[in-house]
């Protein structure tokens, strides 16, 4: 009994932030998406009512919701899968034996990652600017006419899916790396004496050693890529026409331009459910995949 409670007087302290700055919140947040909470009722809470599941049934006949949602489906689906071959590829570059200069290449490839997500969103605004970025400087001169990258619906979202990727890829090339240095160097041996060419070394010996953290990285990347905010909010505002509206930015408007903080609310949840169950789809499909294998 003392080994216990002294175990529990241990991580009381996390509990008790964890409870007052995570749980409480996302508590207050599901409550919220139950009522009419806006503008006057953070005046006076007298005008808030409980409306029940109105707020969720009202987002499922928004247009501009569907809308935010597809693009959030359309970066997740190209993104993620871009993202995570960039990070393996490098990884790969770095672990091999002839690679010179792993140290600069690492942190290279790193810096975007820690580097501010404003800051290098507005330089990219710049590099691709339709009449003076250098990106159509570089395609003029290839006699390849101007694009107009982050006013065209058809080219703003691939541009801002591009800017996620060289951004967040460095993150999951360390996460690659480490899992290559952990796979043994006698399978490869043993491979190559069994006259497996390099790309049977990678398809049949990496790929399945690397199975579980490239589960890993498909989750935290597709997490993170569902949260899409920070770069159409800095770099098209959700135009043009609002083809790179994401669900959290639909959010944002809902909460702190109109203030219907209810509204808002309930498009939480229902992103918080999505991702949970896109998350166990995907965990399904690797048990699956494992237990056939």
């Amino acid at each position: 009994m003392n080994a216990r409670f002294a175990g529990w007087m241990f991580v009381a302290p996390a509990l008790i932030v964890i409870g007052l700055f995570f749980l409480l919140p996302v508590l207050a947040g599901l409550a919220l998406s139950f009522t009419d909470f806006d503008i006057y009722a953070l005046a006076d809470h007298h005008n808030l009512r409980v409306v029940g599941l109105r707020n969720y049934w009202s987002l499922l006949h928004t247009p501009l919701f569907w809308k935010s949602l597809g693009n959030t489906f359309y970066f997740v689906l190209v993104g993620v899968p871009l993202s995570v071959a960039a990070s393996l590829g490098a990884a790969l570059l770095l672990h091999a034996k002839t690679a010179r200069f792993k140290p600069f290449f690492r942190t290279a490839f790193f810096a975007p990652v820690v580097t501010t997500i404003v800051a290098v969103a507005v330089i990219w605004r710049y590099l691709f600017h339709t009449r003076y970025g250098m990106v159509n400087s570089g395609l003029s001169a290839l006699g390849i006419d101007p694009i107009d990258w982050l006013g065209s619906p058809a080219w703003s979202m691939p541009t801002i899916i591009l800017f996620a990727v060289w951004k967040n890829f460095g993150y999951n090339m360390i996460i690659f790396l480490a899992g290559l240095q952990a796979i043994p160097e006698d399978l490869y041996e043993a491979a190559r004496i069994d006259g497996a060419s390099t790309w049977k070394q990678f398809r049949h010996v990496t790929l399945p050693t690397l199975g579980p953290i490239l589960v890993l990285v498909g989750i935290l990347t597709m997490a993170g890529y569902f949260q899409l905010f920070a770069e159409p909010y800095v770099m098209t505002q959700g135009g043009p026409l609002q083809s790179t509206e994401s669900v959290l930015y639909f959010m944002y408007e809902e909460g702190f331009k109109w203030w219907n903080l209810g509204n808002a609310s309930a498009v939480a949840f229902l992103l918080f459910l999505i991702m949970s169950a896109c998350t166990g789809g995907l965990l399904w499909l690797a048990r699956r995949r494992g237990a056939e294998a």
